[in-house]
């Protein structure tokens, strides 16, 4: 049941952000559309951001499902484009609504996890310090995110499919090359 409404939120904050700014996204808006005491809101999460963020992340993680591993890491980029293109009302609102480092920070969470495990699985038997797998994936994870942010900024309108085929080609065995690097190094 606790799943379900906090699902029912997230539909009612999507809803809403396409009738009114999330600025102007009250509470008792959300929980008038679902049906809902404030109480049930608030047992749940903290404020209407906390919901924001929530929302994100979910609709990431089913994107990503599966897709954390070498062979599969651009398939899932390009789905977490597809998961933001799809939700495009809702992620420019908030684009626009809230601060740029609480979206870094939800783009950050959904990137790295993607990112470390690739990391991770490429860097098998090498012996490479969890620092560096951590710094390496890092190093990645602010590229993708400002590629993301540019694309969000700019309206969602270059084709999101060349974006990822461009930073394929860009890290093309450089993941590997960071780790045999590192490896060399002793780090």
């Amino acid at each position: 049941m606790s799943h379900t409404t906090k699902q029912d939120l997230e539909a009612s904050l999507k809803k809403l952000l396409l009738e009114k700014p999330l600025d102007k996204i009250t509470i008792q808006d959300l929980t008038n559309d679902c049906g809902i005491s404030r109480m049930a809101f608030y047992y749940h999460f903290k404020d209407i951001y906390d919901l924001v963020e929530w929302s994100c992340l979910e609709d990431a993680t089913k994107a990503l499902q599966g897709k954390k591993t070498y062979a599969t890491w651009q398939e899932g980029l390009r789905q977490i484009f597809e998961a933001v293109l799809a939700n495009k009302p809702f992620i420019l609102n908030a684009y626009h609504s809230i601060s740029r480092e609480q979206i870094e920070n939800y783009l950050f969470k959904l990137t790295y996890a993607l990112i470390a495990d690739v990391v991770r699985e490429q860097a098998e038997g090498t012996g490479l310090s969890e620092d560096a797998t951590k710094f390496i994936a890092d190093f990645y994870k602010y590229s993708f995110v400002g590629v993301m942010l540019d694309w969000i900024k700019q309206g969602m309108k270059a084709d999101y499919d060349e974006l990822v085929d461009h930073i394929s080609t860009t890290m093309h065995g450089n993941i590997f090359n960071s780790i045999q690097n590192f490896t060399k190094q002793g780090k």
